[in-house]
């Protein structure tokens, strides 16, 4: 069978479906008419609830029985084994197709025009934002989003009728220990946006310039009529202008920037903003989601939806009606002069960014940050960044470190280690390395008029129910 012709696919198994890049994709092969079907670990996700409600069957634990008469293509991750797990081993043994979700994502995109959001933060954020505004405005477009849920739209996949495809453009491994391919470079984008480039995957790159060098290659795989979305102001993505022989477009706050973010102002519920066109014209924009580094990731779409000739005024209109999506900066709870968010950062960068936007957003109230760390590998690596990187937090607690599928524990980094390390620059900062002791702090502690932010990429969302039952 010819693996790209995705015509011949009927009915698709995906092995590690609960991920939210799988979900997202297993949605749009059921909207495109393809029979799905999935497995995962017993462990809840985000994504459980979204499965259920697109009516997508999925078994518990792995296993050659999960695989239905007239499969025609695996679809797996690089977690739970990767190649090597029972269900795609079976599949090869029973010469079923087997394909990693990187580069079935790269398939699934063929035949539309394409955008896609790279960088090492803002991508899922930037790529929601700019299938809201696309969907709003009657364009169906096709998306999948690595997120729980786009707010407002309901789902982060769908099969539309439009000629657009939205997508994240993911700079990791295509599988950890077998191909070390990154997985955006399955991808044939017309529009890449690249929010910045960040050394974020320690165990995929040597260094930052490794990573420079997977987008620019990402980049120059691309048709000569592609078009680059580009930060100005992120100086790793900057360094790569002179070596681009696409068009490219710019963004930011330097006044060297082709779409220029100026005069931004908060308000407690809405970020206003201007963008100083090409042309020196400058409009105005509201978002209702909070941050500065949102309204340059606004300022991105912008930069892109224009160059697509999408009307400045349905990229005003729609930008105004974008929610967010589920885990970043998401509103779990508002009671007794309370507040409690939920957010996905888990690199230095995103927790600084997190944090400056509560306070852009709610000034002078306490915020107690419950911080679960997420791989060994990027917690040792950037110890020291995580180290200052809560600053703007008033009580930091730290829980154990959570693991990802593809590692094993190690004892010359645990939530003590990264603990001790921020004691160093702030006073009020808690090892409390399980949930019983995050519960029994909040008990204790809380107070009226308390801003509290569950913040990380591992399971810590399933803790969410019983800490806000105690606010």
């Amino acid at each position: 069978m010819n693996l790209t012709d995705r015509s011949k696919y009927h009915r698709i198994h995906f092995t590690g479906i609960k991920g939210v890049g799988m979900t997202a994709l297993a949605i749009v092969a059921r909207e495109m008419g393809i029979a799905v079907s999935g497995s995962d670990i017993s462990e809840e996700f985000p994504t459980d609830a979204t499965l259920k409600r697109f009516h997508i069957p999925y078994a518990t634990g792995f296993s050659e029985l999960n695989i239905a008469a007239g499969t025609d293509l695996i679809i797996y991750t690089g977690a739970h084994q990767g190649s090597k797990n029972p269900e795609v081993f079976a599949a090869k043994m029973r010469n079923i197709p087997v394909m990693p979700h990187g580069r079935a994502l790269g398939l699934f995109m063929e035949g539309s025009r394409g955008i896609s959001v790279a960088g090492s933060h803002g991508k899922t954020t930037t790529s929601a934002m700019v299938a809201t505004v696309l969907v709003k405005s009657g364009r169906d477009p096709s998306y999948a989003i690595g997120c729980g849920e786009i707010l407002g739209l309901g789902t982060s996949g769908h099969a539309g009728k439009g000629e657009f495809f939205v997508a994240e453009a993911d700079e990791y491994m295509t599988e950890p220990g077998a191909d070390a391919t990154p997985r955006f470079l399955w991808q044939k984008p017309e529009l890449l946006i690249i929010t910045n480039i960040d050394f974020d995957h320690p165990d995929a790159y040597a260094d930052l310039n490794a990573v420079k060098q997977a987008f620019l290659t990402f980049i120059n795989g691309l048709a000569v009529n592609a078009t680059i979305v580009l930060n100005q102001d992120d100086p790793p993505s900057a360094s790569l202008l002179p070596l681009i022989k696409h068009k490219v477009v710019t963004y930011g706050l330097k006044k060297t920037a082709q779409f220029q973010l100026v005069n931004l102002m908060f308000h407690e519920g809405r970020t206003n903003f201007s963008v100083k066109f090409p042309d020196t014209k400058v409009h105005e924009f509201e978002l209702v989601v909070p941050g500065a580094h949102n309204a340059v990731n606004a300022t991105a779409v912008i930069a892109g939806l224009t160059n697509l000739q999408i009307s400045l005024e349905e990229i005003k209109n729609r930008l105004a009606a974008f929610r967010g999506t589920r885990r970043r900066f998401e509103l779990i709870l508002e009671k007794d002069g309370k507040l409690m968010f939920d957010d996905y950062a888990h690199h230095p960068k995103e927790i600084r960014a997190t944090l400056n936007s509560c306070r852009d957003w709610y000034g002078k109230r306490r915020l107690i940050v419950i911080f679960q760390p997420h791989t060994y590998s990027r917690t040792l690596a950037l110890l020291p960044e995580f180290a200052e990187s809560f600053t703007q937090a008033d009580t930091v607690l730290v829980t154990e470190i959570y693991a990802s599928q593809r590692e094993t524990k190690r004892g010359d980094v645990s939530g003590r280690h990264l603990t001790e390390a921020i004691k160093k620059h702030q006073e009020e900062v808690y090892f409390v390395p399980q949930k019983s002791d995050v519960l029994e702090y909040v008990r204790s502690n809380v107070r009226p008029g308390d801003l509290i932010m569950t913040m990380g990429a591992g399971n810590i969302y399933n803790w969410i129910p019983e800490i806000a039952a105690l606010l």
